[in-house]
């Protein structure tokens, strides 16, 4: 008999929010296994194929099983440790740059006592660390597609020496990092100084598995950043973050994304936040279940097991937040309120404490749905509503987005409108001025464009264009038209953002934005006392 596909129609989908996703494809996948089940009762026997992973009951998936222990062995057998190869390797700092590393991988298939060894030097890896697992396991949600089984470990390292150079290797029983045959899969990673002194991080959004990603990460790793910051829309599994007829969820692609950053993140930590495409229903009732499994990032935020994609870190002089939009967002409303205002209040209090700290010059937000943006999804009103006023009372100095697949820089904005104009080249005090905003999506997606007759205006090639029409979100998700003069910098291309941090009595930002070819396309400059 054929078996029915469980996906969510479109029609309905985009009624429902995260958690009513969440159990309807739990409802629906239980009863086609129970159809399915008695098909096969009633033709005789038990139907070949049916059992194994796919027909283990739901509730397995519901929340990622973790431990010290062994991953659990597919149904064929278990394979020798020594002929199966850890990959897709990341690392993300823990709250504290200078002394916490977390260092995350996946294995294809199941090993025995997993862990991580760390050193001063690539042939002395002394010291041992158990890797926790965390299994995800997802089943056949389309005809089309299997059901797979993921693997993926994590060790934190505590009580690091700050601007450090560590060397480490993952390893399981049977595969030993520390072997001679083993040394050329050894990594390394600098923990931050113990006071601030000049760096360099980068950012962008919307990545996704393909050639143009992997170029972007190639230049990415030659500005040796301290960290990367990822805006969400990560490895796009699922492919439109909508629920329409051509949406589909493959598990897979978060193999093939991690294979692909490997180059980068195994020595740069990837530290990520959430985009719509990152909302997996499967998973959990807030759709973070999946990103819970895969990434280990500093538990600081509201609720670190609820929403791991928030968070906050200092590195050097500059205070960094993560925020999970989807919970404010006009235009997505699939999770919008989850939080029910606990992460916005988090917010108020962590900008807040890192204006209050004397090592602190400047403070970067960094999240997915755009504040300001005339591209494709232009700008999201509710962001706006609920974190705007923050920004403004603590005087944030850079905001960084992703969601729409551009290159776009505004003006310094205060209170709606343009408070300082700010050329390619220019300067501005985000206390005087106002916060400027940029648009780093063109990591690597399909890229978009900018409304009709609105030309690309970047660093060596300037179209002067005093207004732009476009529109931005309300609450009962309308496209509120706008006509609005704080559009600066346009580019239509592959790219990514690059910010050197300089410290002492001038510290500033220098904050350069550099195309797939590491051409710059703009530069400015943020300064406090300018």
């Amino acid at each position: 008999m054929d078996t029915p596909d469980v996906g969510i129609p479109p029609q309905l989908a985009r009624r429902m929010s995260m958690a009513e996703q969440h159990e309807y494809l739990r409802t629906k996948l239980s009863r086609r296994r129970a159809l399915v089940t008695a098909g096969a009762f009633a033709g005789g026997g038990l139907l070949i194929g049916c059992s194994g992973s796919d027909g283990e009951s739901p509730e397995r998936a519901s929340t990622p099983k973790s431990g010290p222990a062994t991953v659990g062995a597919p149904a064929t057998g278990r394979l020798p440790g020594s002929v199966i190869a850890p990959f897709g390797r990341h690392l993300a700092f823990g709250a504290d740059p200078k002394t916490q590393m977390r260092i995350s991988w996946q294995v294809p298939f199941a090993v025995k006592k997993p862990y991580v060894r760390v050193g001063a030097k690539p042939w002395d890896l002394t010291r041992r660390v158990e890797a926790e697992v965390r299994d995800l396991h997802t089943p056949s949600l389309s005809k089309k597609l299997p059901a797979v089984e993921q693997y993926y470990l994590h060790a934190a390292l505590d009580g690091l020496r700050p601007g450090t150079t560590y060397y480490y290797g993952v390893g399981h029983e049977g595969f030993d990092p520390a072997s001679a045959e083993r040394l050329s899969t050894v990594g390394s990673f600098r923990t931050a100084p113990a006071r601030p002194e000049t760096f360099t991080f980068t950012a962008f959004g919307d990545q996704g598995v393909s050639y143009d990603a992997l170029a972007n990460d190639q230049v990415i790793l030659g500005q040796n950043p301290s960290f990367h910051l990822h805006a969400g829309d990560i490895c796009y599994a699922d492919t439109t973050g909508h629920g329409k007829d051509s949406d589909t969820y493959d598990a897979r692609v978060w193999d093939l994304f991690l294979a692909q950053t490997e180059s980068v993140a195994k020595s740069v930590p990837w530290m990520v936040t959430t985009g719509n495409h990152d909302m997996e229903a499967w998973y959990s009732p807030d759709g973070y279940g999946g990103q819970a499994a895969r990434w280990s990032l500093p538990d600081n935020g509201f609720d670190a097991k609820r929403s791991p994609g928030v968070y906050s870190f200092t590195y050097g002089n500059v205070g960094v937040v993560a925020l999970d939009a989807n919970d404010v967002s006009y235009e997505i409303p699939a999770n919008k309120g989850y939080s029910n205002g606990k992460q916005t209040k988090w917010l108020d209090r962590r900008l807040g404490e890192l204006r209050a700290d004397g090592s602190v010059d400047f403070v970067v937000v960094f999240y997915h749905h755009c504040t300001y943006s005339t591209s494709t999804h232009a700008s999201d009103g509710g962001v706006r509503d609920a974190w705007l006023p923050l920004f403004t009372k603590h005087q944030v100095d850079l905001v960084i987005n992703g969601h729409n697949h551009v290159y776009e820089r505004t003006d310094a904005i205060k209170g709606g409108e343009v408070g300082r104009p700010v050329p390619i080249g220019g300067s501005t005090d985000p206390r005087r001025d106002g916060i400027v905003y940029v648009t780093a999506g063109g990591a690597g997606k399909d890229l978009y464009g900018f409304p009709d007759g609105v030309k690309d205006s970047y660093e060596g090639k300037v179209v002067d264009r005093e207004t732009v029409d476009t529109f931005h979100w309300t609450k009962s998700r309308d496209e509120n038209k706008d006509t609005v003069e704080w559009s600066r910098v346009r580019y239509t291309g592959f790219s990514f953002l690059a910010v050197e941090a300089e410290t002492g009595a001038a510290a500033k930002l220098k904050v350069s934005a550099l195309a797939q070819n590491g051409e710059r396309i703009d530069y400015f400059e943020v300064r406090r006392g300018a």
